[in-house]
C-alpha cells in the first residue's frame, strides 16, 4: 500500500509538482521520523563497545546500561532510535489484493503461513503468505449483515470462524481442496446460534477466538456480554454481562481456558476467571485494567501468555 505525500494544500504532491516523484513507503516515513539511521550516541559507543563496530544487539545495549558502561544513567536519544531501529519492518508495505469492497478485519495465522482478511460485501480471502500472496481460499459468507465484524483462525489451522451483526457464529473448512467456498453451496457454513433460539434475544457480534485446544469459541457483543460456545456440546456454556458498554474484544488468556480477557467502549479491559462463576448467566469473577482514555477495540495476548495488550 504505497501513495504519494500530500502538498500543504491537501492534494498530491507529484500532481502540484505537474511530474511523478518517488512514492513514499513506511519504512522511509518511519526512518525519517525516528532518525532509524542513527547508531548508538558516542558517549555509550566509547564507554562500553570501544572496539566494536556496528551493530550493536539490544542485550548488549541494556547490559551495559545495567552495569553502568554505558557513561550515563540512561539511554540518549540516540540509543533509543538505534534500538528502536531494530524493531521497524524494512520491507513493504505492498499491496496484497485488490478488492472492491472495505476490508474491516484482518490476521495472521500462527505461523505466519496464511493471511485472512475479511470484507464488506460478505466475503473473506485467506492468502497464502509463503507462494506470494495467492488466494488459497475465496470464501462467500452466510448471513452477514453489514460486514464481517471478525474473524478466527482455530488453533489447527483448518477451520475458519466469522462473525457478524448477528448472534450467528459461522464455521468454515479452509483446507479442503476446493479454492471456491459459497456458503451452503459449494460447503457447508455450520452456524452456531448463540441465542439458543431464544427469538427475543438479539445482538450483534464484535469479536470471536477459539479457545487454544480448539473445543470453545468465545464472542463478545453489543449487548455488554460475553458468550462461550461449546463446539462439542453444541450449546452454549457460559454467559456473562461483562461491561457497561459493547464488548469489542474478547480472547482465551491461556492454554486452560479457564480466564478471559475482554475490553469494551467502556474504556476497560477486564480479566474474568470462569471457575468462580455460579452458574451460566453469572457475573463472574473480575480484575479491571485501567488506564484506556477512550475505547478499546482490540486485546491480544503475548506468545509467552504473561501479559495483554489493550488497542
Amino acid at each position: 500500500m504505497r501513495g504519494a505525500r500530500r502538498s500543504a494544500r491537501g492534494e498530491s504532491s507529484r500532481k502540484a509538482a505537474g511530474r511523478e516523484v518517488e512514492p513514499f513507503t513506511l519504512c522511509g516515513e518511519m526512518s525519517h521520523l525516528t532518525r532509524a539511521t542513527s547508531e548508538p550516541c558516542r558517549r555509550a559507543r566509547g564507554a562500553a563497545f570501544a572496539r566494536r563496530a556496528r551493530p550493536f544487539s539490544a542485550y548488549e545495549l541494556v547490559s551495559a546500561r545495567e552495569a553502568g558502561r554505558a557513561g550515563g544513567a540512561g539511554f540518549s536519544a540516540a540509543d533509543r532510535a538505534y534500538l528502536g531501529r531494530q524493531h521497524i519492518p524494512t520491507k513493504g508495505p505492498w499491496g496484497v489484493d485488490d478488492v472492491e469492497s472495505e476490508a474491516y478485519v484482518s490476521q495472521f495465522s500462527a505461523d505466519g503461513s496464511l493471511l485472512i482478511a475479511g470484507f464488506r460485501g460478505s466475503r473473506i480471502r485467506v492468502y497464502d503468505a509463503e507462494k506470494g500472496w495467492k488466494i488459497h481460499k475465496d470464501i462467500s459468507c452466510r448471513s452477514v449483515h453489514w460486514t464481517v465484524s471478525d474473524i478466527a483462525l482455530s488453533p489447527d489451522q483448518r477451520f475458519l470462524a466469522y462473525a457478524s451483526l448477528t448472534p450467528i457464529v459461522h464455521i468454515v473448512n479452509v483446507q479442503n481442496a476446493g479454492k471456491e467456498s459459497h456458503a451452503n453451496i459449494t460447503e457447508i457454513h455450520e452456524g452456531l446460534d448463540l441465542t439458543g433460539g431464544d427469538e427475543d434475544e438479539d445482538f450483534g457480534i464484535f469479536s470471536v477466538k477459539f479457545s487454544k485446544d480448539g473445543k470453545e469459541v468465545v464472542v463478545g457483543n453489543n449487548e455488554k456480554s460475553i458468550y462461550v460456545y461449546d463446539l462439542s456440546a453444541n450449546k452454549v456454556s457460559a454467559r456473562i454481562r461483562a461491561h457497561k458498554a459493547d464488548v469489542n474484544a474478547v480472547t482465551f488468556a491461556d492454554e486452560t481456558g479457564n480466564v478471559l480477557y475482554s475490553g469494551s467502549d467502556d474504556s476497560l479491559c477486564k480479566v474474568w476467571d470462569r471457575r468462580c462463576l455460579s452458574g451460566e448467566k453469572s457475573a463472574g469473577s473480575e480484575n479491571q485494567t485501567l488506564g484506556h482514555q477512550e475505547n478499546v477495540f482490540r486485546r491480544e495476548i503475548s506468545p509467552s501468555e504473561s501479559s495483554g495488550l489493550g488497542l
